[in-house]
């Protein structure tokens, strides 16, 4: 999911816009590495898209045509709801297997080691998993 932080940047969503359209062209994770990697020239995205392998033309056009924005935005709505505020944030959860209901069990934020989520995996693995109803039967 994106969630441009714009106010620590101000080039943030047209950098997840710009990831957005290099994955129309399967170049997601080149652009996005790209672009964290070059903040003092992110929004030359002609010049990334080109450096990354892109049709330019075809990336200019989805840029120009605004397309990505709405998905954006209604990630970051998401993540509002969830009460995610920064980037990175992880949810470990149960899903019910009759259902596919998931409940979420820990919420970790920010970048954290490697032994932090094995310690929260661990801990849930040695829990119970919750009971979740039975669905209700079919008329």
């Amino acid at each position: 999911m994106d969630l441009p932080l714009e106010s620590i940047h101000r080039d943030a969503f047209r950098a997840a816009e710009a990831a957005r359209c290099a994955e129309e062209q399967g170049k997601y994770w080149e652009m996005h590495a790209r672009l964290f990697a070059s903040q003092q020239t992110i929004s030359q995205w002609n010049s990334h898209a080109e450096a990354v392998g892109l049709d330019v033309a075809k990336f200019q056009q989805c840029m120009d045509s605004g397309k990505q924005a709405a998905p954006i935005r209604a990630d970051m709505a998401q993540a509002r709801t969830a009460g995610i505020t920064g980037t990175p944030a992880f949810f470990l959860a149960y899903t019910d297997p009759k259902s596919s209901k998931i409940t979420t069990a820990v919420r970790l934020t920010g970048a954290q080691p490697f032994a932090t989520f094995k310690a929260a995996i661990d801990k849930l693995l040695a829990e119970p998993a919750p009971a979740h109803p039975a669905p209700a039967p079919k008329e």
